[in-house]
């Protein structure tokens, strides 16, 4: 007589209502552990539901996460996580984040293309095309020009390093003082001001926590050189968008790529669409691979399977 085999452990992988790559993410997720079964949580019976004490999210509904009365912690496939910990800052539940360093390394091209559009004033000649203007101006070489890393996390860090390859002087600001080979390093509040009046471009790659909210105001964006840009591929709420405007229109600010927003996608009505000195990004500047990032939750699945141990959780006061 055939003995039928245990089924595996189940893992529900939880996302907001609506996601259009769940079943791309189920299946990936299936595919880097498949002594584990990655189910969505809808085809889970009250009984499965409760076995469970842990889950795969992706921006899910707290209130979906509820369902699950045994649940200890949530992995993220995102590295940011600042929404889920705003949901969960009051909760038990513990959050582990994406560390995948395929992302920073996404992230370092992502920073180098679009300082490169700017640098070669690229915004300026779309503008003269549409006028069907014909004009050429001065060649500046990138040993001429700073480009200031607002975060020397592991995406500043591996941002410098493309941008130092590239020939460009690199700063770099951090709230504790970091060591960066060929970067002038600047750390705490009191060194701010001399790091933001050094940049010709402003990268921003701050996370999002109460320190940062608005960080980019009037105040501190009247510190950067006139006629640098700014591009942001943080998160929109670190910017004060009116103070942005403000300084757009002005033209004390050349350009800005925003690749985030404090509402995403972006409404229709607002102002960053049409403005001649905006470029629009759909939050593409890093996206996740979910081929390394599937591998790295399914380790840390492993890792918890055989010690019991939770990995390396977020700071909710940090907020990451």
């Amino acid at each position: 007589m055939n003995r039928q085999l245990p089924l595996a452990p189940v893992i529900p992988f939880v996302c907001a209502p609506g996601y259009p790559f769940a079943a791309q993410w189920q299946a990936a997720l299936q595919a880097a552990m498949p002594h584990e079964r990655v189910v969505a949580l809808d085809t889970l019976d009250a009984d499965a539901r409760a076995a469970c004490d842990f889950a795969i999210v992706a921006n899910p509904d707290t209130r979906d996460l509820a369902t699950l009365p045994r649940l200890k912690w949530v992995h993220s496939v995102w590295a940011g996580v600042e929404r889920l910990v705003e949901d969960l800052q009051h909760s038990p539940l513990e959050i582990v984040r994406l560390v995948d360093p395929q992302l920073a390394d996404t992230m370092a091209e992502a920073v180098l293309a679009w300082t490169l559009y700017l640098h070669r004033d690229m915004p300026r000649y779309a503008r003269q095309q549409a006028q069907g203007q014909w004009l050429a101006h001065d060649y500046v070489p990138p040993q001429e020009k700073t480009v200031a890393l607002l975060g020397l996390g592991e995406l500043g860090m591996a941002s410098a390093a493309k941008l130092l390859a590239a020939g460009f002087r690199v700063a770099g600001w951090s709230r504790s003082r970091k060591a960066v080979p060929g970067v002038q390093c600047h750390a705490g509040e009191d060194e701010l001001a001399a790091m933001l009046a050094s940049a010709d471009i402003l990268v921003c790659l701050l996370p999002l926590t109460p320190q940062t909210q608005g960080m980019l105001n009037a105040t501190t964006l009247a510190l950067l050189r006139p006629g640098a840009s700014l591009i942001n591929f943080a998160r929109g709420a670190i910017v004060d968008d009116e103070a942005l405007r403000a300084a757009l229109d002005a033209q004390r600010l050349a350009h800005a790529v925003l690749d985030v927003f404090r509402e995403e996608p972006l409404p229709a009505p607002q102002w960053q669409w049409q403005h001649p000195r905006v470029t629009v990004l759909p939050h593409i500047s890093a996206p996740t691979h979910r081929g390394t990032a599937s591998a790295i939750v399914a380790a840390n699945v492993r890792y918890y399977r055989e010690t019991g141990a939770m990995p390396a959780l977020v700071d909710k006061q940090r907020r990451y």
